[in-house]
C-alpha cells in the first residue's frame, strides 16, 4: 500500500512532464491571445525555430521569405510579432499622444549582470534621457564641424596606407593587376576615428594597417552573443550558463572592458581641451549633474562598437553593389572628380551638395542596413494597437528593416540597386518609374527619442571615405571573387565576407 501511495506522486509528476509540452503547443497554437496573428504554427508554437535561425545567423533572411508568405504582420514565436510596415516606426518608436511609450526589452537589451547601464541598454526613458543629454553636445552639427580635422585626417591616411599598399602589391605581382580584400580597411578608419573622438587616442589600425586587438576580441564574440540572448528566454538555463563560464573567459572579458575604461580615464585626465565627443562629458562631470563614472566607461564601449561598425557596413555593402555595376560606379566617380580639382579641398560642407552621392549612400543603407532587424520594444501595460492590430501587454515587437526595405509594394525594382531613386526628379516627376517609391519607410538611424544621435557623424564619415577612395582609386570587381550582400549572416551585427576588388591608384 505505501509502495503504491509512493509512486503516484512520482507518476503524477511523470505525466505532467509529458502532457504540459503537448497542452502548451495546443494553446500557443489556438487560444493564446497572439493566435490569430498570420506566421507559420511551428513558430507559433515554440520559442525554438526563432533561437535556431539567431543562431544560426538566418534569422533576417528566413523572416524576410515568412513576410513574404504570410504578410507585413507576423507572429515569430509564441508571444512575439515583428512588422514589415513603415507605419510601425510611428507606432514602436514615436512617442504618441495619449499612448504609453514602448520601452526596450530586457531578455535584448539589460545590461549583463554586475555591469552599470550604458546609453543603449538604460531602459527607464529618464536613465536614457539623462545620459543621451550629457552625450548629445558632441554628436550635434555645430560639434563636427569643430571635429572635421580630425575626421580629415584618418580619411586621409585612409588613403595614405591604401596608396601604399597598392604598390607594395603592384611589386609583388610583377606587374599583374592589383586585388585586395577592401573590407577591412572602412573599419580600421570608422574605428580610428571614433577612438580619436572618442578617447583622443586612435586604434592604430591605418598606423599599422591590421585590427587592434580589442576589435578582434569584438568580432570574435558576435557568434557567442547569440546564445548569450538565446538562453535568456529561458532564465533556469541563463544562470547556468552563467555559471558555467570559465574563469578564463570572464579574465578575458573584464580585460577587453578594461581598455575601454583606461582610454576613458586618459581622456578624462587629459587637460588640454579639444572638440571631440568626451569635451562635454569632462565639463559636466565638474558639476552634480554628472554621471556615475561606471556608466561612462560602458556607454563609451557600446558607442565604440555602435559609432564604428555600422558606419563600416554600410560602406562595405554600397562600394560592393558599385563595383558590380560599372555604369553607376562611373556616374559617382565623375561626380566626384569633376566637384573637387583636387582630394585635398574635399571638406564635409561641399560633400553634402553632391545629389548622386547622396542618392547612392542612401540606396546602400536601403539595401544594406547596419542594423537589419530593429530589436524589440515591448508593449506597454494594457496593451496598446501597431498597424492597427491590438497587442496585449508585455508583448515583445520589433520591425524587420531588411524586408521592409526589399518590399515590392514600397519600391520599384526592389532588389535592385538604383540610386536614382533618391534624385530629386525621382519624387517630383510623376513619369519617374520611381515616383511613387515610399522612402519615407527607409530609417536607418531609427526614429524618436531613441535614434541615432551620431548620424551626422556617419553621414560625414560615408560622404568623406567613399569620396576620398573614388577619387583617388580606380575600383573593378573580379569575376568569381564577388558575392551578393544577401548572402551575410546576421548576428547582433553583420558577418562580414573578405570584398576582394581590383584596385589603382587614380593617373595622375
Amino acid at each position: 500500500m505505501l509502495d503504491g501511495l509512493t509512486a503516484r506522486p512520482v507518476l503524477a509528476a511523470v505525466v505532467l512532464f509529458v502532457t504540459y509540452p503537448i497542452f502548451n503547443i495546443i494553446y500557443n497554437i489556438f487560444f493564446h491571445p497572439l493566435a490569430k496573428i498570420p506566421g507559420p504554427w511551428s513558430w507559433g508554437c515554440s520559442r525554438f525555430p526563432f533561437i535556431h535561425a539567431l543562431i544560426k545567423g538566418t534569422i533576417v533572411h528566413d523572416i524576410e521569405k515568412l513576410h513574404r508568405k504570410y504578410g507585413p504582420v507576423l507572429r515569430i514565436a509564441p508571444d512575439e510579432v515583428t512588422f514589415a510596415k513603415a507605419e510601425a516606426w510611428n507606432d514602436i518608436f514615436q512617442l504618441r499622444q495619449d499612448h504609453q511609450q514602448f520601452l526596450k526589452d530586457p531578455v535584448w537589451w539589460k545590461a549583463q549582470p554586475g555591469q552599470p547601464d550604458s546609453l543603449l541598454s538604460a531602459i527607464n526613458p529618464d536613465m536614457h534621457a539623462r545620459i543621451r543629454k550629457l552625450l548629445v553636445p558632441g554628436f550635434t552639427p555645430r560639434a563636427l564641424r569643430a571635429q572635421e580635422p580630425i575626421v580629415q585626417r584618418y580619411v586621409n591616411l585612409l588613403v595614405e596606407r591604401l596608396t601604399e599598399r597598392v604598390a607594395d602589391l603592384g611589386k609583388e605581382s610583377k606587374g599583374k593587376q592589383v586585388e585586395m580584400d577592401i573590407a577591412p580597411w572602412f573599419q580600421y578608419a570608422t574605428f580610428d576615428i571614433f577612438g580619436d573622438l572618442g578617447f583622443g587616442e586612435s586604434f592604430d589600425c591605418l598606423e599599422h594597417s591590421r585590427y587592434h586587438p580589442w576589435i578582434e576580441l569584438l568580432f570574435n564574440s558576435v557568434k557567442a552573443a547569440a546564445f548569450v540572448i538565446s538562453a535568456r528566454f529561458y532564465p533556469l538555463v541563463d544562470g547556468l550558463l552563467m555559471k558555467c563560464i570559465p574563469p578564463s573567459l570572464k579574465k578575458m572579458q573584464s580585460d577587453h572592458f578594461q581598455q575601454i575604461v583606461d582610454k576613458v580615464q586618459r581622456r578624462l585626465n587629459w587637460e588640454l581641451e579639444r572638440p571631440d565627443l568626451m569635451s562635454h562629458v569632462i565639463e559636466v562631470s565638474k558639476s552634480n549633474e554628472g554621471l556615475p563614472i561606471g556608466v561612462i566607461n560602458s556607454t563609451f564601449a557600446i558607442l565604440t562598437t555602435a559609432g564604428s561598425e555600422t558606419t563600416a557596413t554600410a560602406l562595405c555593402g554600397t562600394l560592393n553593389y558599385l563595383v558590380a555595376q560599372p555604369i553607376t560606379l562611373a556616374i559617382l566617380v565623375k561626380e566626384i572628380r569633376d566637384a573637387f580639382p583636387s582630394g585635398d579641398n574635399m571638406t564635409l560642407d561641399a560633400l553634402k551638395d553632391l545629389p548622386y552621392l547622396n542618392a547612392v549612400l542612401n540606396e546602400g543603407l536601403r539595401l544594406c542596413p547596419p542594423i537589419p532587424w530593429v530589436l524589440p520594444r515591448r508593449v506597454p501595460v494594457g496593451g496598446d494597437t501597431v498597424c492597427g492590430v491590438w497587442l496585449p501587454g508585455g508583448t515583445p515587437v520589433s520591425i524587420q528593416q531588411w524586408t521592409l526595405n526589399r518590399d515590392p509594394t514600397y519600391f520599384h525594382s526592389s532588389l535592385s540597386f538604383c540610386p536614382e531613386r533618391w534624385l530629386p526628379e525621382a519624387s517630383s516627376n510623376p513619369k519617374s518609374e520611381f515616383f511613387n517609391d515610399q522612402r519615407q519607410a527607409i530609417n536607418p538611424f531609427s526614429v524618436g527619442p531613441r535614434n541615432c544621435m551620431g548620424q551626422h557623424l556617419a553621414w560625414a564619415e560615408m560622404r568623406l571615405i567613399l569620396s576620398k577612395l573614388l577619387w583617388n582609386f580606380d575600383f573593378e570587381s573580379i569575376e568569381g571573387k564577388t558575392f551578393k550582400w544577401e548572402e551575410l549572416r546576421t548576428f547582433l551585427l553583420v558577418e562580414k565576407k573578405p570584398m576582394e576588388v581590383r584596385i589603382n591608384v587614380r593617373p595622375a
